[in-house]
């Protein structure tokens, strides 16, 4: 009998229900959970709703990463009320400054063998530590810390085998953009990559985490690495020893699917505009004049990341019409580059060195100029993302990056010569966990008082699901639609994240300003668009601003795989084109009737179709197949309807003790997929010493 692969085995080791099978539910015990500030606060408010007290999972913790600008006082409305509602419930509260939730989670919390759920796409992150790290929407976050499971459909499992070593300049970004040259950005959908062969142990986790980061622009489950010695070596670096199981997959285990990556015969490669998944090789584009270069936040923004642009760029200066930015992806990196000189060399270069936080990878601040070319180590360049609407945004490794940065010109890293060299200074003692803020115990917490700004509103009340939608189609959009360009970045727009209703004036700016004035006159109505709709972020606003708007429906060729998800926990129908050709046969300002849809649901048999009737007298066959979870939310008309009403939603797993009581953020449950069942709560399971 052939063995199981390292996914299944952790997936195995959770299941509270269902079984192994490609495509049928499961329901997953979670671990962890993540929030940050642009997701919490609706998170908090939706928990806020369940009426919890206190978490019912082990850990959780809530990232202050993305509004930090506070440009005036909604942003530290927010930062006050993430810090009250944390500390209340037992969650964990990382203050502005201390690193972007990605990186920083990789470095003091990922744990081998545990499931984490964070309301960020770029969890994903975490697979680095051998983590079965999925994103997913605040809602879904909300309720797996209420102590309920979180479902999804059982995914295919890709083996990535990585074979030989990275050449000079070539970095592990180079590996990910290899994988989306192949896929492209809907490639991985319904897929976690598992990483395998000789290849994966010449990797560090940071090198891992920049791979793994960028598995969500896949549209990806997740990706995957094995918990060995150079796990161990980064655990013992970060002084978790402890939390060190080594993990891999059986011999003879097998996957559904196959990539093999020759590491040895990589070329520096990059994303053009405008797509993460539009991927050439370097010298194809070389030469192009460059305007801006942006190194690091969430993704290449671990020391040897940033130090080896250092060392390229130590003792030159910046092109003169190139501007530069830099971000450490926290402040333990931020820290080690000052003690080994390189955040001075970047300095003294002509860079500039930006706080730990997301920054200019979500339109906060460093919009390139108009019409201007800007390379960048992030991880999306979707249309506008930068904050420039026209904006043409390269994606490459930092290597690139810097030689880029040098001649003004998109260049070849390997047309500077010998690649430098440079030393990785000792963490210890440059760990400090001080602005994480730990929960008090729970008598404390009671005593505390939640602190609401005005601009924080509670979201859309769910409502049960008609069996008859009927409306006018809103809108009509082609593929690859992002949750950015239903909720878009930057500073202005983000500041609402508090705030459905107001955040719901910018739903779809980018294509269609009136898009939100003509949905409230219409009373609500459809949204019709190509395939991989919703791809990108995990913001559930893509989904909570169309649903202040009215949208009944929303219909598509296909869906990415959180976008879907949030439209169906907030109670809004995904329906495919049964044959995607019919999408030519509807325009926006057509009138649509479906009916008979809670019949659908109620019946939930495989390939369930319903007919949407247009006024022009078009039948149109679309699919309402849905997993039997899915099929119960949607019937309540969201996850919280469902809830309030008892019943399971997505299906309940182990409720343990929460957070309460726990003495530093290191003390959180260590449940390894060794087989030990027994649930313990934070404080009894810590194994770190201090």
């Amino acid at each position: 009998m052939a063995g199981l692969n390292l996914t299944q085995k952790i997936i195995q080791s959770h299941l509270t229900a269902g079984e192994l099978k490609v495509g049928t539910e499961v329901s997953l015990r979670i671990d962890q959970g993540l929030l940050q500030d642009t997701t919490g606060t609706m998170g908090f408010l939706q928990l806020e709703e369940l009426g919890v007290d206190r978490i019912k999972i082990p850990f959780a913790i809530v990232y202050v990463d993305h509004n930090i600008l506070a440009i005036d006082f909604r942003n530290p409305d927010d930062h006050m009320f993430l810090r009250s509602f944390a500390q209340k419930h037992g969650i964990h509260f990382s203050r502005p400054g201390t690193g972007i939730c990605h990186y920083l989670h990789m470095e003091r919390f990922a744990k081998p063998g545990q499931i984490l759920l964070g309301a960020d796409s770029h969890t994903v992150m975490a697979g680095s530590v051998s983590m079965i790290a999925i994103g997913a929407g605040g809602l879904d976050v909300a309720v797996a810390l209420a102590g309920h499971g979180f479902t999804m459909a059982m995914p295919k499992v890709v083996e990535v085998r990585l074979e030989n070593k990275l050449g000079p300049w070539i970095q592990a970004k180079d590996i990910i953009l290899e994988l989306l040259r192949r896929r492209d950005v809907k490639g991985g959908v319904g897929r976690i990559f598992e990483f395998t062969g000789p290849g994966v142990e010449t990797l560090s986790v940071p090198e891992r985490g920049t791979i793994c980061n960028m598995i969500a622009e896949l549209g990806a489950t997740t990706g995957i690495f094995p918990s060995d010695r150079r796990t161990k070596e980064w655990l013992i670096e970060q002084q978790r020893p402890g939390d060190f199981v080594e993990l891999a997959a059986d011999p003879g285990a097998t996957y559904e699917e196959r990539e093999v990556i020759d590491l040895a015969t990589l070329e520096p490669l990059i994303a053009k505009p405008s797509s993460p998944g539009n991927v050439v090789p370097v010298r194809e584009v070389a030469g192009t004049k460059v305007q801006q270069v942006c190194v690091g936040s969430s993704v290449n923004s671990g020391y040897s990341d940033l130090a080896i642009v250092a060392a390229v760029m130590k003792g030159k200066t910046v092109h003169p019409e190139v501007f530069m930015t830099v971000t450490p992806g926290s402040k333990q990196i931020l820290d080690a580059l000052a003690d080994g000189g390189a955040y001075q060399a970047m300095l003294a270069s002509g860079a500039r060195m930006l706080e730990p936080a997301c920054g200019p990878c979500v339109g906060m601040g460093q919009a390139p100029p108009t019409g201007s070319v800007s390379v960048r180590t992030f991880n999306r360049n979707f249309p506008g993302r930068s904050g420039t609407d026209n904006d043409q945004v390269y994606l490459c490794s930092p290597t690139t990056a810097a030689a880029t940065a040098l001649r003004g010109v998109i260049t070849d890293p390997r047309d500077l010569g010998e690649e430098p060299t440079f030393t990785i200074p000792a963490m210890d003692p440059g760990i400090d966990d001080s602005n994480i803020l730990v929960p008090p115990p729970t008598d404390e917490a009671a005593k505390i008082h939640v602190i609401k700004g005005p601009n924080i509103q509670p979201p859309p009340r769910q409502t049960a699901l008609q069996n008859m939608l009927h409306g006018e189609v809103i809108i009509k959009l082609g593929d690859n639609v992002s949750t950015g360009d239903l909720s878009p970045d930057g500073a202005v727009v983000m500041a609402l994240r508090s705030n459905v209703n107001a955040i719901a004036e910018f739903t779809f700016k980018r294509f269609d300003p009136k898009f939100p004035q003509r949905a409230r006159e219409k009373g609500g109505g459809f949204i019709v668009a190509g395939q991989n709709y919703g791809q990108g972020s995990s913001r559930e606003h893509a989904a909570l601003a169309p649903k202040a708007l009215g949208i009944h429906a929303v219909i598509a060729q296909s869906f990415a795989r959180i976008h879907r998800r949030n439209l169906i926990s907030q109670g809004i129908p995904p329906l495919v084109f049964k044959n995607e050709s019919d999408l030519a046969k509807i325009e926006q300002g057509d009138v649509l009737t479906i009916d008979g849809l809670r019949d659908a649901l109620g019946s939930n048999t495989e390939n369930e179709i319903v007919t949407a009737r247009t006024n022009n007298g078009v039948e149109i066959p679309l699919s309402a197949s849905y997993l039997p979870s899915e099929a119960r939310t949607l019937l309540a008309g969201g996850l919280l309807a469902e809830l309030r009403r008892g019943g399971e939603g997505l299906s309940a797993g182990v409720v343990v003790s929460g957070a309460a009581d726990q003495g530093s953020p290191q003390e959180s449950q260590n449940r390894s997929i060794a087989g030990d069942d027994a649930v313990k709560t934070a404080k009894e399971a810590a194994k770190t010493p201090r």
